[in-house]
């Protein structure tokens, strides 16, 4: 079991120094800006029939797509950094979930704009209108929860993750975290090849959520081997049900995928303030 946790220490670290490292944050961004303003080019070449037959049937030809388009990579990036944060505290990579959440609901407001005739006009947009608003707002108020939670968790700490065998039990979640990076990048790249093709496919954010709650009781489990303790145990499975309710909130239609991001982050804050208040020794 020692050269297992080494091994995933081994592999895990360098990608974990690649990645966070400042100079290629910067490298990444400057694509970004790059993949935004070519796709605007590629979108307005499709406008004018410009675009040869084959990639002219791929191309939509609404300027708004490639403003969902940027957001889904930032996303990624998000994604990617969450599965990089899991060794950390439980508590730490539940809200980078939340993180998530927001961005996702940032998204959704603007992906509904790929629904709107240009140039833009209010009339006959007014459902359009109000789904913005619901996701916008939603996604600026758990934003500012999400301050709260992580101010709650500066001065409470982590209870959950003073373990002795520390080394141990941050090799094992170093491992888990390596396959569930093999898993996204699978799913990713299924999600573009079906893109690529016409064919029909999911938000591949969606089903890589479903995977992050089996990831979650993992993680709870794993940590119940290295502190059994009821206090550890009832914490951590309150974290893995806020994540749970993330993946409601993702699926559930306008307005109600708002509420259950705010019930989410509701329970995580709470379950926090027991801890800190009820429990300050555990």
């Amino acid at each position: 079991m020692n050269r297992i946790f080494e091994w995933a220490t081994w592999l895990f670290d360098p990608l974990n120094q690649f990645y966070e490292h400042e100079n290629v944050h910067r490298k990444i961004s400057v694509l970004l800006v790059i993949f935004f303003i070519f796709s605007l080019v590629v979108i307005e070449l499709k406008r004018r029939q410009l675009l040869p037959g084959v990639l002219a049937q791929v191309v939509p030809a609404n300027h708004f797509y490639a403003i969902g388009g940027a957001f889904t990579v930032i996303l990624v990036l998000e994604v990617i950094s969450l599965i990089f944060v899991l060794p950390c505290s439980f508590s730490r990579s539940v809200g980078k979930q939340f993180e998530i959440l927001s961005l996702i609901l940032m998204r959704n407001a603007f992906k509904e704009l790929s629904h709107f005739q240009e140039p833009v006009t209010f009339a006959g947009n007014e459902q359009g209108v109000l789904h913005i608003l619901s996701d916008g707002f939603g996604a600026v108020v758990i934003f500012g929860l999400l301050g709260v939670y992580y101010l709650l968790q500066g001065r409470g700490g982590d209870k959950g993750d003073n373990i002795e065998d520390l080394y141990s039990f941050v090799a094992a979640k170093k491992g888990i975290a390596l396959l569930l990076l093999a898993a996204f990048l699978f799913m990713g790249i299924r999600s573009l090849y079906g893109t690529v093709l016409g064919g029909r496919h999911g938000d591949f954010f969606h089903d890589f959520y479903t995977l992050l709650i089996i990831t979650d009781i993992l993680l709870v489990l794993v940590a119940q081997c290295f502190h059994p303790t009821f206090f550890a145990v009832f914490r951590n499975s309150g974290f893995a049900l806020s994540t749970m309710i993330i993946r409601f909130a993702l699926v559930a239609p306008v307005y109600y995928n708002v509420l259950l991001g705010l019930a989410a982050i509701g329970l995580a804050i709470l379950m926090h303030l027991i801890s800190m208040f009820l429990f300050p020794e555990r």
